[in-house]
């Protein structure tokens, strides 16, 4: 076969000129490499016809299109065909998606039966002993108020700063959105938000106000659930009856009545401007603790209002220049830490609070601004002098209800309550307990023990004048509050058992029974120290501080009623009376001479923590068992602020004014005699009479420079001994 082809085709040698260059070169059709476009025998026909008539000029031909061109268009027909079809499927997945997303946020929602529009908070209602409102507490609400009702300002000042699409949105306003994420960007920072009054209204009802994109999607659902279920005026009503307004205040009705004293119906177009600029920063801006930043705010509203032609710039004029001014609510002062307390205690008592509830309680609204104005009065007045800042006083009656609480000076700069939360070393006012142990074991107020100095594993006690007075009774010691003879005496019988006294009266912190805690050095709370002495008031009757007398809801329901403590007797009677005389003779000839209530027998006892830290004095009478502290915050000392000192004197002005007007009685007595004389006389009879005692050393005429006691006795029948004592007492003496 390759034989036969070499053959017939021959071998041709090769031709030199122009001409057979050219005609070797020339391809013919059989040469080109075929494609699919080619078509052999047309072409080789027309290939052989040109190729014979050389001289005819070729005939016109019709010009074919760029191929590159072609390929443009095709090209461009596929990426829109596949822009089309990968755009849909995007489109596909975003709308799965989407519905994905709502499904997930709306699974995390409460179920769909329970998004009901939920009642409006409980007000707690805290009134006194008279009846008077004192405080409201809890999350405050006023009445609804119907949108019709109301000045047609009012809403609108809200539509114009909060939402001013208000009535054409369907609950989200993309617009709003848009425009609120342009200014923070512009900003960079949060300056605007994007939210409806229907997305505040739903965050407000049903969620927290955390801030996440959870909450925001699900604030999102429930306000186009919202507005499907409502019509705009019912959304914008509840939104005006539930919204914060700061200082514990919701809804119009209640931010009206406590920053304006009147009612929403009535608020002008200035205090319209002012609520409304609230609800921004309702903490930051509330008019009773930032007035400038509520009427600057408030003049923010009233251009906004003017600028959506709700009303003229002449009224927003016009009410710039007469601003809204906030009033004191009823109830300020330090009334509000007797509010917390009762705050505090309401659960335990009633539970859950699900309703508009009333707490009676045992405060007297007069004894509490005569006890706020001593603790306030004292401080401005001497505080300076004797670097002390704060205060606090509380006053309960023989059976533990409290009738006054002072918690510190300035409820508005600091809410922590001195009086109750505050645990501070009480110094010498913690004797008493370490006396009545004693007494308890068999010594009596004339035991003798020296006053001399002390050393305990290199502690050494001192008394406040650094001075000794040797042998003396143990009503002197108490009466001088000479820290050596209290702690020899607390040694003597026992810490340990002297804690066990403590925690029986009513300290219910913890002690530690060591050396030292005879002298106070264990913190303990005004109130419980305070109610552990009111046994010495009430003939030895355990009792229990308390504020709460009755729970009862606005419509007259009674939740709960306080029952009469059932502690019983935990002193016994005789020795009351002994510890009454004692404390009795603190005011009279001791660190509390400057305490006196004309007519009224009175007992106490002072008390000033190391270094100065804390000055106390705890007094009573037959009717009133009252407690001052004062000191620092910060623990730090003041300038020898003193228990007989600036304490005895805010104790004298609250306790002079309050027995005013009331029956004078004596201290209490055993088996509810007539007096202290009954109760000593019984004691007389029922207590052996004591080993012989040396001379009573002489108190020293100090501070007011009265006479030191003497043993002369009135009577023959005054002898040694515990009958002696009992005899002096009723008849001896020079006071």
């Amino acid at each position: 076969m390759a034989w036969g082809r070499k053959k017939s085709g021959g071998r041709k040698e090769p031709q030199f000129g122009l001409g057979a260059s050219l005609a070797e070169l020339r391809l013919g059709p059989q040469d080109r490499i075929p494609n699919s476009e080619s078509k052999p025998k047309k072409s080789s026909v027309k290939r052989k016809v040109d190729d014979d008539d050389d001289d005819d000029p070729p005939p016109e031909r019709k010009p074919r299109p760029s191929r590159s061109g072609a390929r443009r268009r095709s090209k461009s027909r596929i990426s829109i065909s596949r822009l089309c079809y990968w755009g849909a499927v995007l489109g596909l997945w975003t709308a799965i998606a989407v519905v994905g997303v709502v499904v997930w946020v709306g699974a995390h929602l409460p179920p769909i039966q329970s998004l009901e529009i939920p009642k409006r908070p409980p007000t707690i209602q805290i009134v006194g002993l008279d009846g008077s409102v004192l405080a409201t507490r809890g999350e405050m609400a006023g009445a609804n108020v119907a949108l019709k009702d109301l000045p047609p300002y009012l809403p609108k000042a809200f539509i114009a700063i909060e939402d001013r699409r208000f009535y054409s949105h369907y609950g989200v306003d993309p617009w709003g959105i848009l425009r609120a994420a342009v200014a923070n960007l512009l900003h960079r920072g949060v300056s605007q938000g994007g939210s409806t009054l229907t997305q505040q209204l739903a965050k407000n009802l049903f969620l927290t106000q955390e801030r996440t994109i959870q909450r925001k999607l699900q604030e999102a659902e429930l306000a186009f659930w919202l507005e499907r279920k409502h019509s705009k005026n019912e959304i914008l009503e509840l939104y005006l009856n539930r919204v914060y307004f700061g200082s514990g205040a919701y809804g119009v009705e209640a931010a009206a009545q406590r920053y304006f004293g009147k009612s929403a119906k009535n608020v002008t177009l200035a205090e319209a401007a002012m609520l409304a600029g609230l609800v921004k920063s309702p903490s930051r801006l509330a008019p009773n603790r930032n007035p400038e930043g509520a009427e600057k705010r408030a003049q923010t509203v009233l251009a906004a209002m003017a600028d959506a032609k709700f009303i003229t710039e002449a009224q927003a004029q016009a009410s710039i220049g007469h601003p809204a001014y906030s009033v004191k609510p009823a109830g300020a002062g330090t009334i509000n830490y007797v509010a917390d307390w009762i705050g505090e205690v309401l659960d335990d008592l009633v539970g859950q609070i699900d309703q508009d509830i009333v707490v009676e309680t045992s405060i007297d609204p007069k004894l509490q601004s005569i006890a706020e104005a001593a603790v306030i009065d004292e401080l401005a007045a001497k505080s300076v002098k004797f670097n002390v800042s704060q205060g606090a006083l509380v006053a309960m009656t023989p059976d533990g209800a409290v009738r006054a609480m002072v918690g510190g000076r300035n409820y508005a700069e600091s809410q922590y309550n001195r009086a109750v939360t505050a645990k501070r070393q009480p110094g010498s006012a913690f004797k008493p307990f370490v006396y009545l142990t004693a007494i308890e074991a068999g010594l009596t107020p004339d035991t003798i023990r020296p006053d001399a100095p002390l050393n305990i594993k290199g502690w050494k006690p001192e008394n406040f004048e650094h001075e000794y007075l040797g042998a003396v009774t143990l009503t002197q010691a108490l009466a001088m509050s000479l820290n050596t003879v209290a702690v020899r005496v607390g040694l003597e019988v026992g810490p340990n058992n002297v804690v066990r006294t403590a925690h029986r009266l009513g300290i219910s912190s913890k002690l530690e029974p060591n050396a030292s805690i005879a002298l106070g050095t264990s913190e303990v709370s005004l109130t419980e120290l305070v109610g552990a002495y009111v046994p010495f008031a009430n003939g030895g009757q355990g009792i229990t501080p308390h504020v709460v007398l009755k729970i009862r809801t606005s419509s007259g329901k009674v939740l709960y009623a306080r029952q009469p403590d059932q502690l019983g007797q935990v002193i016994d009677p005789r020795n009351v009376a002994m510890m009454n005389t004692m404390m009795q003779e603190t005011l009279l000839n001791g660190t509390a001479r400057k305490a006196d209530i004309p007519g009224w027998m009175a007992a106490g006892k002072t008390g000033t923590s190391q270094d100065f830290r804390d000055a106390w004095f705890i007094g009573y009478t037959a009717r009133l068992v009252t407690g001052v502290w004062l000191g620092n915050d910060d623990n730090s000392p003041t300038k020898k602020a003193t228990g007989g000192g600036l304490p005895v004197e805010v104790w004298t002005r609250f306790m002079r004014a309050a027995h005013q007007g009331v029956p004078v009685a004596t201290l209490p007595t055993s088996q509810g005699g007539g007096g202290l004389l009954s109760n000593l006389a019984q004691a007389a009879s029922q207590i052996s009479e004591p080993t012989a005692q040396a001379p009573l050393a002489p108190l020293p005429a100090t501070g007011a420079n009265r006479p030191a006691p003497t043993r002369t006795s009135a009577r023959p029948e005054a002898a040694a001994g515990l009958d002696g004592w009992l005899m002096e007492r009723l008849f001896g003496g020079n006071r």
